[in-house]
């Protein structure tokens, strides 16, 4: 070993591995952290076309793992794959960031820029995914099993890590950082950039210490020859012909006994991965539907949390479960299997929080009219009550005063698309019909007055300011239109009307999180300005901090689930094959988006439902991960060096000509050692 970190087991060169992974997570999750808002706000996408690209972009990214993992095992091995795709890694953060300075080309020329860098971003950050954990375990012994095990946790670490730091920078670069008149997303993607720089360097710093396992030739093409000769001589076999133990075994006469069984080891991994996509199409969900669910509660002074709480909980958490849990679970005989399982429970509880918390939340939520009905709410400025009939249904049935402020919208049918709807009502012994036109899936406001926004009751123009936003309100009981406005309490807004000299302050009080206001001026005593204030939409009064058991429980599953998965994948993986078996680690969380989409985008159900629905699918793949875990057989690929030692293709260490063994015997790891 070239050298350890103070006379430990731990080889120095896994220093400069983690340093390198921190830097180079902290360039991809800076990047995405403002990528959806530079859709947005600077190329002028709309949201449906922002989100696309987004969830492509990282479908991407898990998809290409694939191709470095084949490059690094079967020609350049995994040092100078590492290399070389961090070079296309930094072009494309280079690329991406020149895109984003608005003097550079036309907006044709941003967005072709923009493009060209993601893509080569996503090259390089999924090649070189597979190979720096698989490179990090390389540099262990096999001796030293349990400080590979605590690499790993360290590894993981480093990601959420540079993930946090990432997340709370680069959003105040570009907001906080004016340049080229508007918000810099330039200097927001030129710091990820500068870091991913910093990540090549220190890695090719290290270069002399790292042990590096030579790449085996074209394994991947080799592996699928044999495999292709096995079915092609099962299939053609006589009846004759003696029945094998395991179908592989019919391309023994061909391919060495050593690849038959290391194709074996990787096959049973690979099976064993098929359930495993249902987990990252929960955890992945952090992102979208429970950051969706967070923007119509509560956010009263933890804005943004939902961002950074993961990876400031794995920090919290790694160190809790190597301390504590991991040691645990050695002492119980627990393998990486049933921590995996017990990581899908915890997952799936997180999910029916995030079930119990939906359900609270859509009580304060105005959801959208359904396709044919139309909302409504009546507002009464005529001065006395009045008694709102629409024919053929009973949707006021109470007497309304005036200035009441409306409990909620109702929702009324319509016969197509648009419709007139008839309206009988009664006021001061007096009954009058009434002619309205709706459109389907809007929001209405019928306002009665004897002769929305801000309701105007003076006879002239009235001018309402508040922050930077100007309301102008012609006379005669006329609406403003709605506009958003910050969280806060507002107890100084100016109103104008008539002169310049007829300004007075008005408090409208606290205006807040997911609440629609109709505020109605009328002439007070003297100058003064009577407000009466409307909550046309309540607020949102389920506050943020409601979903942190529902993060707490994910992340503890996090944590079982993935690092002992990134483990296993390396630890039960030939020598040879390692990195595209961590490919194969990270396909399943590429097809666990998949599986989002398709109920998300195809179901159409209720959040809540879905989430139900989610929860129940993974206690499923519970059940069946577990069966195919029980009859998993944990093997240790170094033994092959030990049984096979004068195989054809595999010449034995001393070079000596040894006979081939007919049979393997694979020795089971120590269960106290969490794979």
């Amino acid at each position: 070993m070239p050298g350890t970190v103070c006379g430990t087991n731990y080889p120095l060169s896994i220093c400069f591995i983690v340093v390198n992974e921190f830097c180079e997570r902290f360039s991809y999750y800076g990047m995405k952290a403002v990528l959806t808002l530079y859709f947005v706000q600077y190329l002028h996408w709309d949201k449906d076309l922002s989100t696309a690209v987004y969830h492509a972009f990282s479908s991407l990214c898990y998809f290409t793992p694939i191709m470095g993992a084949i490059i690094a095992d079967s020609w350049l091995g995994k040092f100078r794959t590492i290399i070389y795709l961090s070079i296309v890694y930094v072009i494309g953060h280079v690329v991406k960031s020149v895109g984003a300075i608005p003097t550079v080309g036309s907006s044709d020329m941003h967005i072709a820029l923009s493009m060209i860098g993601l893509i080569m971003i996503a090259f390089g950050t999924g090649g070189i995914k597979p190979c720096v954990a698989a490179f990090g375990g390389d540099q262990f012994e096999e001796e030293h099993g349990k400080e590979r095990q605590k690499f790993f946790s360290v590894f993981y670490m480093s990601i959420n890590a540079g993930s946090l730091m990432s997340t709370i920078i680069t959003p105040i670069l570009r907001s906080d950082v004016q340049c080229f008149g508007g918000d810099c997303y330039a200097l927001a993607f030129g710091v990820p950039a500068a870091l991913m720089v910093v990540a090549l360097v220190v890695f090719i710093g290290g270069s002399g210490m790292y042990k590096r396992n030579p790449p085996q030739g074209n394994v991947l093409l080799e592996v699928c020859k044999c495999i292709g000769y096995a079915i092609s001589k099962r299939w053609k076999r006589s009846k004759h012909e003696e029945k094998k133990k395991h179908w592989l075994d019919w391309a023994e006469d061909k391919y060495s006994k050593r690849l038959i069984q290391e194709i074996k080891m990787v096959l049973r991994v690979l099976v064993l991965y098929i359930p495993l996509p249902m987990f990252w199409a929960l955890f992945d969900q952090q992102g979208s539907r429970w950051t969706l669910q967070a923007t119509r509660m509560n956010l009263a002074f933890v804005e943004f949390y939902h961002i950074m709480l993961n990876a400031l909980m794995i920090l919290i958490f790694v160190p809790i479960f190597d301390l504590i849990i991991y040691p645990l679970f050695g002492c119980c005989k627990i393998n990486a299997s049933k921590e995996m399982a017990t990581g899908m429970i915890f997952a799936a509880l997180a999910f029916g929080a995030a079930t119990w918390v939906e359900v609270n939340v859509v009580k304060t939520v105005v959801n959208p009219a359904p396709a044919e009905k139309a909302l409504l709410q009546v507002l009464n400025v005529a001065g006395s009550p009045i008694t709102v009939n629409v024919p053929n249904n009973n949707l006021f049935p109470d007497p309304i005063a005036p200035l009441q402020d409306p409990a909620e919208y109702v929702t009324v049918p319509l016969q197509a698309s648009s419709a007139e709807l008839d309206f009988d009502i009664g006021w001061n012994n007096t009954n009058l019909k009434c002619v309205q036109m709706f459109n389907e899936t809007t929001a209405n406001s019928l306002i009665v007055y004897s002769e929305g926004g801000f309701l105007n009751t003076f006879s002239e123009n009235v001018t309402v300011s508040i922050e930077n936003l100007n309301y102008e309100i012609p006379p005669g009981f006329t609406m403003s239109q709605n506009k958003t406005v910050g969280r806060g309490v507002y107890s100084a807004v100016s109103v104008c009307h008539g002169t310049p000299d007829s300004c007075s302050d008005v408090d409208l009080g606290l205006l807040d999180f997911g609440a629609s206001y109709t505020f109605v001026l009328s002439p007070g005593g003297g100058d003064s300005i009577a407000v009466t204030k409307m909550e046309d939409v309540l607020a949102n009064n389920i506050h943020v901090a409601w979903q942190l058991p529902q993060y707490v429980l994910m992340t503890a599953g996090e944590v079982m689930f993935s690092i002992t998965g990134l483990e296993f994948s390396y630890s039960q993986s030939p020598a040879n094959m390692k990195s595209v078996l961590q490919a194969g680690w990270l396909l399943t969380v590429a097809f666990g988006n998949i599986i989002v989409l398709i109920v998300a985008e195809g179901a159409g159900l209720e959040q809540w439902i879905e989430f139900l629905l989610f929860a129940g699918l993974l206690l499923a793949v519970f059940v069946i991960f577990s069966i195919m875990a029980h009859f998993y057989t944990y093997v240790n690929p170094e033994e092959l060096d030990k049984v096979y030692l004068d195989d054809s293709k595999y010449a034995a260490r001393d070079g000596k000509k040894r006979r081939p063994s007919d049979s393997l015997q694979m020795n089971k790891p120590d269960k106290s050692t969490k794979l």
